[in-house]
């Protein structure tokens, strides 16, 4: 069972799509998201969850404060289950839901997303290969605003993403058992 940790919505449970998933626990989430408050990189925030899955990041960080959610899932099944998820936190936070899900590939979602992002999670399956990594990294660039965070979940035997050909910058990097997190932000000098 996965749940949101905090916020408004703090204790809804949420559901998990069968096969095909990986959700993030609750322990890498809680430390995740207790860095990225300190980071002050939530309240109001403009948040993107790229291979979302059941959605926990993206509706987690709506249930501390974020502004708006889009939720991006490939699979069917998943995108559905996030649907239901995003209505549970909604229901749980008394609102009108401001998560929005996008049945699609990520690369062709970017190529038509309009706006900026503020926080962006991705947590793609760990055999994505490196390659279509940097080319995800690549097209979100465009869309960060200059603040913006970018939180990559990766396996631990992963190679680190080559954010340097992604325009972006590492803040930091932690390890949580078999898996790593890499938070990085744009380069504002361009180099």
């Amino acid at each position: 069972m996965t749940r949101i940790i905090a916020g408004a919505a703090r204790g809804a449970r949420l559901d998990v799509p069968g096969a095909g998933t990986r959700p993030t626990s609750d322990r890498v989430r809680e430390s995740l998201f207790g860095a990225l408050e300190s980071m002050d990189a939530i309240d109001g925030a403009r948040v993107l969850d790229l291979y979302a899955g059941s959605g926990a990041l993206g509706l987690e960080a709506w249930s501390r404060g974020a502004a708006r959610v889009d939720l991006v899932e490939i699979s069917r099944s998943a995108a559905t289950v996030a649907g239901r998820n995003a209505g549970v936190v909604a229901k749980a936070m008394g609102v009108v839901p401001a998560a929005k899900v996008h049945q699609s590939a990520v690369r062709p979602f970017l190529s038509r997303a309009r706006g900026e992002f503020d926080l962006v999670f991705t947590d793609p399956p760990y055999d994505l290969d490196d390659a279509a990594m940097t080319a995800d990294l690549t097209a979100l660039a465009a869309l960060l605003s200059p603040d913006a965070v970018v939180v990559i979940e990766r396996g631990k035997r992963a190679s680190p993403p080559d954010l340097d050909a992604a325009g972006l910058v590492l803040l930091r990097e932690k390890a949580y058992g078999d898996t790593r997190v890499w938070w990085a932000e744009p380069d504002r000098l361009g180099t």
